[in-house]
């Protein structure tokens, strides 16, 4: 009835598979016929600590049994305490909650212009951002990600944003003036086919945002809350942004998200400035603080490097097995495989194989497996997974 429902009800903008799930528990997912899948997806690297963990669950449970939403016109001792554990573990000195990861750019792309709009510089409101990025769905957020082909048939988008090369210094070099108020980008491209910033690279952007007093915004919304090995990804790179923006993993699935922001960055807003009504509500917020108690955890991080080490690792002995591998990228255990699909099969079709074979992965522009699992994940999991990637790949070149 779900399926059929969901067909005949529900807007086709997703192509969705297999049977309804009913049922989550750490790295499974369990259909309505009782078919178990381990997930290596987690819900787009958003259950970073699976599904329905115990204390995560309990802490939604307390909290929705005392207090569920009040007006931002209120205080709430759960936003607090979670604003306060954030920017104490981050760069940042303020936060403004927001119900997701496009609206905490939004706030985020807002906050740059007003910044200097309240300074005076009225002509400072252009943001560069880097191609192949993915910024979000809103209308702001679609005109600052650097991808055409999700941006059809909404044109016109808005006007001040600018798309350069990643990872291209000299790029960045030529298209920053006195009109540019902020760079804007992800420290690894999840959406864009898991690419990684270059260290040195980063460490020059952040020199050239601070030669120009042009503000840095690192968008963490996939790559941050442990998916990369560190708390933060930008912590792994050694450079800090002036503002970065959080979401997906942030509850472990209730809605949120978070924009962090130095003291000085975080004058572009005063009283009315920016609001909005079910951003950091009690319970997204006393979820989401239990979660950053368990992933700040320097004994889990750590684990989550080693698994994200030893995930490449396989998948390199693959690569060097099989001549459809073209490369394998990531950090932590965000991790990327490019296929060669001049060869054969695409990713969709790796994607679909997978799932028959009870894994749930990811596609990107059909040449990229995506690999995002929760933080969790063991070994033996990624062994099971690795061979089944390899008798697939050994189909493909008989």
């Amino acid at each position: 009835m779900s399926i059929q429902d969901t067909e005949d009800y529900v807007f086709k903008t997703y192509l969705r598979q297999g049977r309804p799930f009913v049922k989550g528990e750490g790295t499974c997912l369990i259909d309505d016929l009782g078919k178990k899948y381990t997930d290596f997806l987690a819900g787009i690297a958003v259950c970073n600590l699976g599904h329905c963990h115990p204390r995560i669950t309990r802490a939604i449970e307390q909290q929705a049994s005392t207090l569920v939403h009040v007006s931002n016109l209120f205080y709430t001792e759960p936003q607090a305490n979670l604003a306060r554990a954030l920017t104490e573990k981050s760069f940042a000195d303020r936060a403004f909650f927001a119900n997701s990861g496009a609206e905490a750019n939004e706030a985020a792309i807002k906050l740059a212009r007003r910044y200097f709009q309240r300074k005076g510089e009225t002509g400072r409101y252009r943001i560069i951002t880097m191609t192949q990025s993915f910024h979000g769905r809103t209308m702001a957020t679609l005109s600052a990600t650097g991808q055409d082909k999700i941006k059809e048939g909404f044109y016109p988008l808005l006007e001040g944003f600018s798309h350069l090369p990643f990872n291209d210094i000299d790029a960045l070099k030529n298209g920053l003036d006195d009109t540019v108020c902020a760079v804007m980008m992800e420290p690894v491209q999840g959406e864009g086919g898991v690419i990684s910033a270059d260290p040195e690279y980063l460490k020059q952007v952040r020199q050239l945002c601070d030669d120009t007093g042009t503000l840095l915004i690192f968008d963490e919304i996939q790559a941050g809350m442990g998916r990369c090995g560190t708390l933060f990804a930008h912590q792994s790179f050694g450079v800090t942004p002036d503002i970065m923006t959080l979401a997906k993993a942030l509850a472990n699935g209730i809605p949120i998200g978070a924009m962090l922001a130095t003291a000085d960055a975080a004058t572009g807003f005063d009283l009315g400035s920016h609001a909005t009504t079910f951003g950091g509500t009690p319970l997204a917020t006393a979820a989401a603080l239990e979660v950053l108690t368990l992933i700040s955890d320097e004994a889990f991080l750590e684990s989550v490097r080693e698994k994200g080490e030893y995930f490449r690792a396989q998948l390199g002995t693959l690569k060097e097995k099989h001549p459809k591998i073209l490369d394998v990228r990531g950090k932590g255990l965000l991790i990327g495989l490019e296929l060669d699909v001049e060869t054969g099969r695409g990713a969709g079709d790796f994607v679909s194989a997978c799932f028959k074979k009870g894994f749930i992965i990811n596609g990107i522009q059909d040449k990229v497996l995506r690999f995002a699992p929760p933080l969790i994940v063991e070994k033996d999991e990624i062994d099971r997974l690795v061979e089944t990637l390899d008798s697939l790949l050994q189909g493909e070149e008989k």
